[in-house]
């Protein structure tokens, strides 16, 4: 009840960190475990404690990257014993999520599945037990209360083995966000939301539970510019403090992306998806919401997030420790 109610707050509170340290300790049994991370990376915290980017060495060896954000990455690729097992269009999906940090698995799920997640998203919704955050627009973990989102959304072997295999470790699914309607979330980096050290050790993927039509607001994202450096707090005016979080940390951020985009000349791309199609992204890609053209339009979806096991998890704006429950 607690943590739907912190949802759905946006006020002042929000931008303490005590809040956040509370919170750390009422989880600590599933915190308590980053103290072989401290440990391994120099970090002299208690686990309960902020953490940020600030944190830790600048210097990152290449060899701690994933191996597919490596300079050989095609090459190691190719050669891969598991690689030649994969369908055709899944070899080359991995080729592209190297060279442009995406790719696509056509019709992956069948219109049933996705019919079947669509009506218990709307009898969970309408019973209460699930609800929408502070956005009006997420639903948080809704495979926790529904065995059809965890076991052939969430958990999809299928898709954790691919997902385990571009990380190069076994994936850990941490987080479900279902819509009924577009986000229109400006570009941002999920790496800025869900951070691991060594960078890049997340990946996600955002399933169409219906049809995307342009003006329902569809999904947007920048093609390589997953290739772009890592943004943190140090990197634009985040506002914080020793005590508190900055209160417009996320809005001065997406600000940055903005200028990020135009500098580079990056070329926005439009997904539009078909019913029952997976998108796979990099941790690094800019990727966003498109405004709504059409009054009442929906776009149901379900997007998971993975953390690849054996890497510190955290949270680089709130400048908290990520918790991960089995």
């Amino acid at each position: 009840m607690l943590q739907r109610l912190f949802e759905r707050y946006r006020g002042f509170l929000r931008s303490l960190k005590v809040v956040y340290v509370l919170n750390n300790a009422l989880n600590y049994r599933y915190l308590r475990s980053n103290r072989q991370h401290y440990q391994r990376l120099g970090v002299r915290k208690s686990v309960l404690a902020p953490i940020g980017s600030a944190d830790f060495k600048k210097d990152i060896p290449p060899a701690d990257l994933p191996w597919l954000d490596q300079p050989d990455a095609l090459r190691r690729l190719e050669s891969h014993p598991e690689f030649n097992n994969l369908p055709a269009a899944w070899q080359d999906g991995a080729r592209r999520f190297i060279r442009e940090g995406y790719c696509i698995l056509e019709g992956f799920y069948t219109p049933e599945e996705t019919d079947a997640l669509n009506a218990e998203v709307d009898r969970l919704l309408g019973s209460g037990q699930v609800g929408f955050n502070y956005t009006g627009r997420k639903i948080f973990n809704i495979h926790e209360k529904s065995a059809l989102a965890n076991e052939r959304f969430f958990r999809n072997p299928a898709l954790l083995r691919l997902l385990s295999f571009l990380l190069g470790k076994p994936a850990l699914p941490f987080q479900s966000l279902s819509f009924v309607q577009g986000s229109e979330q400006r570009a941002h980096s999920d790496s800025i939301h869900m951070t691991t050290m060594p960078p890049g050790y997340l990946i996600a993927t955002w399933t169409a539970l219906e049809d995307c039509a342009e003006d329902s607001g569809p999904l947007f994202y920048y093609p390589g510019s997953h290739r772009l450096p890592y943004i943190t707090t140090a990197d634009y005016p985040s506002g914080n403090t020793r005590f508190t979080i900055g209160r417009y940390s996320n809005r001065h951020y997406e600000d940055y992306i903005e200028m990020l985009i135009h500098q580079h000349s990056l070329q926005k791309k439009l997904h539009l998806a078909r019913r029952g199609d997976v998108l796979i992204w990099h941790a690094n890609l800019l990727h966003g919401g498109s405004p709504i053209a059409r009054p009442g339009a929906t776009r149901r979806s379900i997007v998971c997030h993975y953390f690849a096991q054996g890497v510190f998890c955290y949270h680089e704006i709130s400048q908290r420790p990520a918790i991960i429950k089995p």
